[in-house]
């Protein structure tokens, strides 16, 4: 019997992933409470002790030392008190076993329904201890349904959810699907360990990049701050503490395999590395990439960076819906103002011709200010010379870039020379298709002109000559070569011309 309840102690303790210790002091608690119902007084203190190695069950109850006992089961006599204690007293309470022959049916019905349940306390509370460790890492888990939104996973011992806030957007989930995830709150509840995971927290992020470059998990490369639009892009900041250590070149890897398991991770999010610098100006820089940046101006004082770039690049800085400009804020904690050249340039422009137009105004109020105090005391004061003619203010020459506060590599882009334009040739009147050819007859006195087919159609080969004129000058040169062989007789018939060869 005793081996045989050690056997189901241990069968219990692997089931339910928990120490022997564990389940016995559960079991014992569980017999507590159906002793006390069963042969003890409600209110009575028992203790209850399994040996480990033999299993045998002891029952010890507190009872009070009286000289005539009216309750055995909370009262023992002097005399038996004695034995087990000499120097008792009358009054004084002592432990002694009373371990009871067999359990009521009752009894054992609330024995087992306590032992449940003080085992699935055990185990939530142990599931609790161990993910409250694992807060802030990442873990691997099934999903296992979908409810009204919320993705419960499997992650071996405990169910997790994942809320709708915690999820991205365009991940598509399906039950089956294993997923890397963060634990992002472990919270103690009525029905056990809650645990919250998430797929688009930004500390995902680092954790893969731990998993996948041993230098970041050593601290030879560390991660200075993340920007992520979970499903889309992300900015990543790295910094090398030792010499001789390219951060964005460990984190990308050789040909890009190890960014590539990060990406593939994360379903194809975009994944930008970048360099951490001390110096802001030429950190939002780096953070604008792939942009290549002119100039950076900061504030310090409301933390605004003002970059120009080229004109070219402005769509490129600012990206797709200011999706690179409101990453690269995120990632430096400032605000940046992006410009293009020419507008930085034409708002100098405008400041100095308005600087130039307050120094003239300023000027002529002195001047007035004299005259008006030289006429009001012209005993004191004499008249102040007549103030110099302002000179014309020069044209400030064009500017290539703005003057910046920070330099930033790669330097400003050149703009291409100009070439002096060549005269445009005036185009030739195009040859027209069909020339007109004029000449003139020759005139003899007393004979008629003659005219010749080669002066009225031109020479032969000439673009121009209609299909008409052709049958014509064929028709011509026949006639010619055999003669005009009959003359068709013509008469007038009343006022229609007719052949003689025709029947009327």
């Amino acid at each position: 019997m005793k081996s045989e309840f050690l056997l189901a102690i241990t069968q219990l303790s692997a089931e339910k992933s928990l120490p022997k210790e564990v389940v016995i002091t559960a079991i014992e608690s569980a017999l507590v409470s159906a002793y006390r119902k069963d042969s003890f007084a409600p209110n009575q203190n028992i203790i209850v002790k399994i040996n480990p190695n033999s299993g045998k069950v002891e029952v010890w109850a507190e009872k009070i030392t009286v000289d005539k006992v009216t309750d055995s089961r909370q009262e023992i006599s002097l005399a038996e008190a004695k034995r087990l204690k000499k120097d008792i007293v009358l009054g004084e309470a002592i432990v002694v076993e009373a371990t009871p022959q067999n359990a009521g049916r009752i009894a054992a019905q609330t024995a087992k329904q306590v032992i449940l349940q003080r085992l699935h306390e055990a185990e939530h509370s142990a599931i609790f201890e161990e993910y409250a460790n694992k807060e802030g890492d990442t873990v691997t888990g099934v999903v296992q349904r979908i409810e009204a939104g919320n993705i419960i996973m499997e992650l071996g011992r405990a169910e997790a959810v994942m809320p709708p806030s915690e999820q991205v957007k365009v991940e598509r989930y399906r039950v089956g699907q294993r997923l890397k995830v963060l634990v992002v709150q472990v919270a103690r509840t009525t029905k056990g360990a809650k645990v919250v995971v998430s797929r688009s927290h930004p500390n995902l992020v680092r954790r893969l990049f731990e998993l996948e470059v041993p230098e970041v998990l050593t601290g030879a490369v560390e991660i200075k701050s993340i920007a992520r639009e979970a499903g889309f892009r992300s900015k990543v900041a790295v910094y090398s503490k030792q010499e001789g250590i390219d951060p964005v070149g460990c984190c990308v890897g050789l040909r890009g395999i190890r960014i590539q398991n990060v990406v593939t991770e994360l379903t194809g999010e975009k994944i930008d590395v970048v360099l951490w610098n001390a110096n802001v100006g030429q950190f939002v820089a780096n953070a604008l990439s792939p942009a290549h940046i002119v100039a950076v101006e900061l504030n310090e004082r409301d933390q605004i960076a003002t970059v120009v770039v080229p004109d070219k690049q402005l769509s490129l800085a600012i990206g797709k819906e200011g999706q690179n400009a409101r990453l690269a804020a995120k990632l430096t904690g400032w605000r940046i103002d992006i410009k293009s050249s020419a507008t930085a340039e034409a708002e100098r422009l405008a400041a100095s011709q308005a600087a130039a137009a307050a120094a003239e105004i300023a000027a002529a109020a002195e001047a007035v200010r004299q005259k008006e105090y030289a006429a009001a005391h012209p005993a004191e004061v004499a008249p102040p010379p007549p103030p110099p003619a302002a000179a014309p203010v020069a044209k400030p020459e064009p500017v290539v870039a703005h003057a910046p506060v920070v330099e930033v590599a790669p330097p400003a882009v050149e703009e291409p020379l100009i070439e002096e334009e060549e005269p445009v040739a005036e185009p030739e009147p195009e040859e027209n298709l069909a020339p007109v050819f004029t000449f003139t007859p020759r005139e003899e006195p007393g004979k008629p002109q003659i005219r010749f087919a080669e002066d009225i159609l031109g020479p032969r080969g000439v673009r121009g000559e209609s299909k008409s004129r052709k049958k014509k000058k064929k028709a011509f040169g026949k006639e010619k070569d055999e003669g005009l062989k009959a003359k068709s007789a013509r008469r007038v018939v009343g006022d229609v011309v007719v052949k003689d060869d025709e029947e009327f």
